[in-house]
């Protein structure tokens, strides 16, 4: 997979909220939470919790498995596109040491 997958804050507010035409405002009423922290994720700036993916799920008649698995696909890509240096030693784990 070469192009970052969407995050489900983003998904979540362009395939929900924009496309029937509702706020953040109300959407974060309604799902019981705080305006901000819905704006947070739905800008892809946090990730979703078990707690989200429930209460995303509820409010859309899916399953909590979708939400958290967008987010584990992103996670996972993340993860693979790492860039950074992170200090293993490889020489030392392909020793047959691990």
């Amino acid at each position: 997979m070469t192009r970052k997958p969407t995050h489900p804050g983003v998904f979540f507010k362009r395939e929900v909220l924009d496309k029937h035409h509702i706020s953040l405002a109300d959407a974060s009423r309604h799902l019981g939470i705080d305006e901000d922290t819905l704006t947070v994720f739905a800008n892809g700036q946090s990730r979703c919790s078990v707690i989200m993916a429930r209460r995303l799920a509820l409010a859309t008649g899916t399953s909590i498995d979708i939400w958290l698995n967008m987010q584990s696909i992103r996670d996972i890509w993340e993860a693979e596109n790492i860039t950074e240096d992170l200090g293993v030693d490889l020489a030392f784990w392909r020793m047959g040491r691990a």
